[in-house]
């Protein structure tokens, strides 16, 4: 098996996966999630403000060009929109924010009931509010408040969500947390630029919705895509340890760690398949960007492919 040493991770840009097209936005492959630079609600205590802001900018440095967030990411003392726009503004032209809405949070941080469509232009420009922008770059539909999919038509929100895009709020449309049935639904009634699922190497129930984004030129971006392994990442949920000595071994094979080989397996699924690990720590920051260039040959792929069933097409090397 012939496998690379993982990049150095301080010099090892995000465009070292590649690019993908947002609509008219070119973005590297390897990106950044917002949801816990404040911390997360367990947590014993918010994460230091200063070192969010520098994960963020050390970020930018790094190559990370497209940035998830929501409104309804924050802490009483603490909102993940407030940072970006703090450490980031004035933004570079080629930096794309994309956010989320439907759900949203009271100010005491309990969920509140689900967005309708007459609503959700409250909650777009709450984000342009926070973020400091008149125009949001990308907007996803994320379809229901709980980790598990909603059945469903999305039409009518996903309409007025169209609405804002033609008035000049929105520059992009993606969906979120969707069903395949949703999907084509939404790709019949408007431009979709991403999916935003739950999906990773040991959670591979939305093979068919990746393998549906690829056929239609649309972005596929994982959420959790490392999660499954780290104690506490996923809400309410225990560690998935299928396949772990695999993982642990095709590891230390390449010199990485298991979240990394979690990570360079997801960008290896296909050219558009998008990730955005979060983290508020400088140093999982930068271990994440490495995986950008974390090359997995045909062997190790066969054998982290083979941990988990799929339906989507076999696995290949990255192009």
């Amino acid at each position: 098996m012939t496998t690379e040493m993982t990049p150095d991770p301080t010099t090892t840009a995000a465009g070292a996966a590649g690019t993908w097209q947002l609509g008219d936005r070119t973005v590297n492959r390897l990106g950044f999630g917002a949801m816990r630079l404040t911390g997360m609600p367990w947590d014993p205590a918010p994460r230091d403000r200063e070192t969010a802001i520098a994960v963020l900018r050390r970020a930018v440095e790094l190559g990370v060009d497209h940035i998830d967030t929501a409104a309804f990411y924050f802490l009483p003392t603490r909102s993940s929109n407030e940072l970006i726009s703090t450490a980031l503004q004035p933004y570079a032209d080629d930096l794309v924010i994309v956010t989320k809405v439907g759900p949203s949070r009271s100010r005491a941080g309990g969920f509140e009931e689900y967005a309708r469509p007459g609503q959700l232009r409250t909650q777009v420009e709450e984000n342009l509010r926070q973020l400091g922008r008149d125009q949001l770059d990308v907007v996803n539909l994320r379809w229901g408040a709980g980790l598990g999919k909603d059945e469903g038509s999305i039409a009518d929100h996903l309409g007025a969500l169209a609405e804002l895009r033609d008035v000049g709020l929105i520059r992009h449309l993606g969906v979120s947390n969707v069903t395949a049935e949703q999907l084509t639904e939404a790709l019949a009634l408007t431009p979709i630029v991403c999916v935003q699922n739950r999906y990773g190497l040991t959670e591979r129930a939305d093979d068919t919705i990746l393998d549906l984004c690829a056929r239609h030129g649309v972005a596929f971006v994982p959420f959790f895509a490392m999660g499954a392994g780290v104690p506490g990442a996923v809400p309410g949920a225990e560690v998935d340890r299928t396949g772990e000595s695999v993982i642990a071994e095709i590891a230390d094979q390449v010199g990485a760690t298991p979240a990394q080989v979690r990570l360079a397996w997801t960008l290896h699924r296909g050219p558009h398949v998008l990730a955005i690990p979060g983290t508020g720590s400088l140093d999982h920051l930068e271990q994440n960007v490495a995986a950008a260039g974390i090359e997995l040959g045909p062997d190790a792929l066969a054998r982290l492919d083979a941990i988990g069933a799929h339906d989507g097409p076999p696995m290949t090397a990255r192009p």
